[in-house]
């Protein structure tokens, strides 16, 4: 059923979201639970047996696992039964993401193959593009691939050199160029390869086939982490594609890129969650065997610290992370009810949510660099020997961090994004800014008048929206023009914006857990989110004073800052005694059990 209450992209920043309109990881159907089933099981019995000799690299080894999970269906989950997949729900494609996030390097060439190396054909291919290659790379017959990094053109992908020329016959586009750090490129089939037409200033986009004559490939990089998966340099020498084989129209493959990435950024705040749980789980189980000073060390307050940060912040990336997903099918189905063809009311549906999928990749590639990062120390001397698992948790995770665009692309991505809604005509955010800096004294709501533990957090969450507008607000009257060129204060204003929606995600999830956990189970779902809203109001206003301290001098400084300190501040948490109630859970369980 149609949920009308859906939040359209970055409007919880404007309105109050209620928990009974967001969907929870808890409320997954029976089909989507087995379908989670089936994808943990070939982790167990495919990929968690065979990590070394994954990790070597082998020719045809890891495309042996893309077959399997190709006969299992997994391949083909998002592309539509008319082509030989499943046509599930956007928040099924993420559960597969999600679960199979755990499979360390089989984890990315999957991602590439479903995600990059599928979607452009599903969007954007004609119906004989699509039936000809579809079918094949749902059941695994054919490996996909993405080409649009080149040695000159990363974050800026439009400045890629590689061109193509019509064919004197007008048969053929002919390709030239060169491309890098294409994952699955050893062994992929078809790929998505981005070019200039003639001497046109945007991309276009083709469906190049590696049998095709003119395609070359460099031996497979060295890398610090992900070994087994396949990343090589591809080169194009008078390609000969067939004009068919164009992906939408012409200059039509930036927009088609930068589509692409949308869903990937979205897709990559699932992937993390499932290497998340796995290297809490590595932690808590050492930690339940290391004896030190004659007790486990399980029983330290530093050590149950860190266990429960973990469980924090897989907790809060997961309530972020499916509550977006849920709102992007609910786009789907609203676009679809008024007449909309389904592929482009999934398109448009992930443009919407463009800025929430951005703030999903930084905060979840990030949580899941300090998650790993703890379980080597937790580890101790054994987390930097390479016998132990998490030392593949810790090299893998950081590829996270650039993937999709990299993280400082994405902050800036949310700053912009941000800056477009304010400017919007029916826009409350300038409005806004503006009443709360002209009562600044008196713009924070009181605690004091509301007693009730959720009206405490959404009177918080309240507080840190008008922080966020203010912010932005000042800094864009006084920074005018040159605002876009500031990009530290864009990113301190993006990193409010990310901690705020973490936030508010947690407050909402837990709301609706108090309903479904018992009594025994329901509060520590409070003190995950005691925890993380009191360390979020913290680092909202650090990077509220950061960016002031940018453009504000002299009484203007203090004015602001005082007002923000007032906009952030809550009551005080024993954090440290709700963290000992997480981890001392997580310790009994000795698994990831929240």
């Amino acid at each position: 059923m149609e949920n009308k209450n859906v939040l359209k992209g970055g409007e919880f920043l404007t309105r109050e979201s209620q928990a009974a309109n967001v969907f929870i990881p808890e409320e997954f159907s029976e089909e989507q639970q087995m379908i989670a089933g089936m994808c943990q099981d070939f982790l167990e019995k495919e990929i968690f047996p065979n990590l070394e000799q994954i990790d070597k690299n082998e020719p045809g080894f890891m495309r042996s696992f893309v077959s399997k999970a190709g006969e299992l269906g997994l391949l083909g989950i998002s592309v539509p039964e008319e082509f030989g997949g499943f046509g599930q729900t956007f928040v099924t494609s993420m559960i597969t993401s999600d679960i199979l996030g755990a499979g360390y390097s089989f984890a990315v060439a999957y991602s590439a193959h479903t995600g990059i190396g599928t979607l452009p054909i599903l969007y954007y291919g004609n119906e004989e593009t699509k039936q000809k290659y579809l079918p094949k790379l749902a059941s695994g017959e054919f490996a996909g691939a993405y080409c649009l990094t080149e040695p000159n053109a990363g974050s800026d992908a439009n400045s890629g050199k590689t061109k193509a020329v019509l064919s004197e016959d007008g048969k053929h586009y002919i390709l030239n160029g060169q491309k890098m750090w294409i994952t699955n490129g050893g062994f992929a089939d078809v790929m998505t390869v981005f070019a200039k037409i003639d001497n046109d200033k945007i991309l276009s986009a083709f469906v190049v086939e590696r049998t095709f004559p003119g395609v070359s490939f460099n031996p497979e990089e060295k890398k610090m982490g992900i070994k087994g998966s396949s990343t090589v340099q591809i080169f194009f020498n008078d390609c000969k594609v067939p004009v068919e084989n164009m992906l939408g129209k012409r200059g039509e493959g930036f927009r088609i890129a930068l589509n692409i990435l949308h869903i990937g950024r979205i897709k990559l705040g699932a992937n993390v969650l499932g290497a998340m749980r796995r290297a809490t789980m590595q932690s808590v189980n050492y930690a339940n065997e290391r004896k030190q000073f004659g007790t486990l060390i399980s029983n330290f307050g530093a050590i149950k610290y860190k266990l429960a940060e973990q469980v924090i912040r897989t907790f809060v990336s997961e309530s972020a992370t499916y509550r977006t997903s849920k709102y992007v099918d609910d786009t789907i189905q609203k676009r679809v009810s008024e007449g909309m063809a389904k592929n482009q009311a999934y398109l448009e549906a992930i443009g919407e949510y463009a800025l929430e999928a951005a703030v999903l990749k930084v905060f979840g590639s990030e949580s899941l660099d300090y998650i790993v990062d703890e379980a080597v120390q937790v580890h101790g001397g054994m987390g930097y020997s390479a016998e132990m698992p998490v030392d593949r948790a810790y090299r893998d995770s950081r590829i996270n961090r650039i993937f999709e665009g990299t993280n400082e692309i994405n902050r800036l991505v949310v700053a912009d994004t941000f800056l477009k809604f304010a400017k919007k005509a029916d826009s409350p955010i300038f409005a806004t800014a503006k009443s709360v800096y002209e009562n600044l004294e008196n713009a924070a709501e009181n605690s004091t008048t509301a007693n009730e533990y959720f009206a405490k957090k959404y009177l918080y969450i309240r507080n840190f929206k008008k922080a966020v507008m203010l912010v932005l607000g000042r800094a864009y009257e006084t920074l005018g023009k040159n605002y876009s060129t500031e990009q530290e204060v864009m990113m301190n204003i993006s990193d409010m914006i990310i901690q705020l929606f973490a936030a508010e995600s947690a407050i909402l999830r837990t709301e609706k857990l108090q309903k479904i956990k018992s009594a025994e189970e329901a509060p520590f779902y409070k003190d995950i989110t005691d925890s993380f809203v009191y360390e979020a109001a913290a680092r909202i206003f650090k990077s509220a004073t950061d960016a002031i301290s940018s453009f504000a001098e002299g009484e203007e400084f203090s004015k602001l800052q005082n007002g923000l300190r007032k906009l952030t501040a809550i009551e005080p948490v024993n954090a440290k005694e709700a963290r000992r109630r997480i981890a001392n859970k997580l310790i009994e369980e000795n698994k990831y059990c929240f």
